[in-house]
């Protein structure tokens, strides 16, 4: 691990990485467990992804950790994903503040149930001085959601006469998004195999570069997560544009 972090450490890393971690009721049906077990070890990767995410320099870090969609989920399932993620997030704190990072959320946390939201706003409060890698967990989160409440927003702020319908920009949308504070990720990792965003910033991707692996969400290591990266760092980013324009040397 530690060659693959240096290795790292030597070239440019992207600076946002966002993921969608997917598989861990898959990981516990083939073990002939119950999906909550899935979600258990899914934590262990979590722990270890992001203590990986902050030794490679990456600088911020998105986690679909439960969509709008999950609330349809069966109730037993969902109490449980709200004990787990809560409780979770709270045991990781003491980790999180060891190694500098800073813990922030995104999405309709109004949901939440009340111990749970504690327990959440508590880690936000117990990080908020760090200034390393920023974990963002997208809790309640869908992006059809988030970019709905934006135009909700503006639409409220051209009616007071704050804003000149005729003057919205894409940088007006993106500065009403839930991820006003993050720039776009530069890197989209899907664990799972399934070749699908599944409504997971929409807009912020709309450049990013993706990388799907059919490991589950729980076995995914950190030599993946590097190999990952590494992968992003071969990739040619032309935004649109030709690769002469982007290195007229070509």
């Amino acid at each position: 691990m530690a060659d693959l972090v240096n290795d790292i450490q030597l070239k440019p890393v992207p600076a946002h990485v966002a993921i969608i971690m997917d598989g861990n009721g898959r990981w516990a049906k083939e073990r002939g467990l119950e999906r909550s077990a899935g979600h258990v070890e899914g934590v262990t990767a979590v722990h270890r992804i992001t203590q990986a995410a902050s030794d490679m320099g990456v600088r911020y870090l998105t986690l679909y950790a439960f969509s709008t969609e999950n609330w349809n989920r069966p109730q037993s399932e969902v109490d449980a994903l709200m004990h787990l993620i809560s409780f979770a997030l709270e045991r990781e704190t003491p980790s999180l503040i060891a190694n500098n990072a800073r813990l922030e959320i995104i999405g309709d946390i109004d949901r939440m149930p009340d111990e749970a939201r504690r327990r959440l706003d508590n880690s936000i409060k117990a990080t908020a001085h760090c200034t390393g890698l920023t974990v963002v967990v997208a809790f309640s989160y869908s992006s059809r959601w988030e970019i709905t409440r934006a135009c909700a927003q503006i639409a409220r702020e051209a009616a007071a006469g704050r804003i000149d319908p005729d003057s919205i920009t894409a940088d007006t949308i993106s500065a009403h998004l839930a991820t006003a504070k993050y720039p776009d990720p530069d890197l989209l990792i899907r664990t799972g195999g399934d070749m699908r965003v599944s409504n997971f910033l929409l807009w912020q991707i709309a450049y990013s570069e993706i990388f799907v692996t059919p490991t589950y969400w729980p076995d995914f290591s950190t030599e993946e997560f590097a190999a990952a990266i590494d992968n992003f760092r071969g990739r040619e980013r032309r935004f649109g544009l030709t690769s002469e324009q982007i290195n007229p040397a070509l």
